[in-house]
């Protein structure tokens, strides 16, 4: 019978093979892509300017271009899954796709169970007035005006916060033409949204009175475990900002460095 001493020693003899021959710790998820050829993306479809379906029916967007170019720079091809919101995330919990690209944002309660490349989108809370409004500086402006907004979003709870008196809406285009209109004084949205309108309609008479500090960050969210995998997007994600394409895209879909 082997002493104890001589068991433990084989098991780390053990341990340290298996270590050093990389099967204990292997990231499987980045070889499956390359062995197969095919990136798996998750995206809803139905989210301008991010994900969604031209008049010819096909799926673009600026989340799809930046899937496309990380898929260009793993050297393989990239295969959209289209899901609901709502079961998006559950999706890749299911194997369904290799990652989810769909404006995602970084949370800490996302990050106790998935993992996030680095962010390569930023989007910040603007308050929206007509061109030609010169009172409504600041939010803290808002006291006593009128503000248009879905009334379960997070942007009609700043305006409340900040003493506005809140007009109830279907979206972000009834709330910015109640501004334009001047029944609304006011509206707070986020600043993608913002700036793929003016990109679209430059003529309309808005202008961003004030921005918030606080940012959201989005990023390319996989499964934990995949350390390569989560290395190979952040350095493609690196290429991408470094050699212009980035700045390319963005500019195609909201005219301005949406990375910043």
């Amino acid at each position: 019978m082997k002493s104890l001493k001589s068991l433990i020693a084989i098991g780390l003899v053990q341990v340290f093979a298996v270590a050093a021959s990389g099967s204990a710790f292997a990231d499987p998820a980045l070889d499956q892509i390359k062995g197969s050829g095919v990136f798996r993306v998750g995206t809803e479809g139905t989210y301008a300017p991010f994900t969604f379906h031209n008049s010819a029916d096909t799926l673009v967007g600026f989340d799809v271009e930046i899937a496309q170019e990380i898929g260009k720079r793993l050297g393989v091809k990239v295969q959209f899954i289209e899901s609901k919101w709502d079961g998006l995330i559950a999706g890749l919990d299911a194997n369904r796709y290799d990652a989810v690209i769909n404006e995602v944002t970084i949370s800490d309660a996302r990050k106790a169970k998935y993992d996030f490349s680095t962010p390569y989108i930023v989007s910040k809370a603007v308050l929206i007035v007509r061109s030609d409004n010169s009172t409504i500086k600041s939010f803290a402006d808002l006291k006593g005006k009128k503000s248009a907004h879905t009334l379960s979003s997070n942007f009609a709870r700043i305006a409340s916060d900040n003493g506005a008196e809140l007009l109830g809406t279907d979206g972000f285009n009834q709330s910015i033409d109640l501004v334009i209109s001047g029944r609304a004084d006011a509206t707070i949205n986020d600043s993608l949204s913002y700036l793929d309108f003016k990109h679209h309609k430059p003529e309309a008479k808005v202008k961003i009175a004030s921005t918030l500090d606080a940012a959201d960050y989005q990023g390319v969210l996989i499964r934990k475990g995949n350390p390569d995998l989560l290395a190979a997007i952040n350095k493609s994600l690196a290429d991408i900002k470094a050699d212009g394409t980035y700045l390319k895209i963005s500019q195609k879909y909201f005219g301005t460095d949406v990375s910043k």
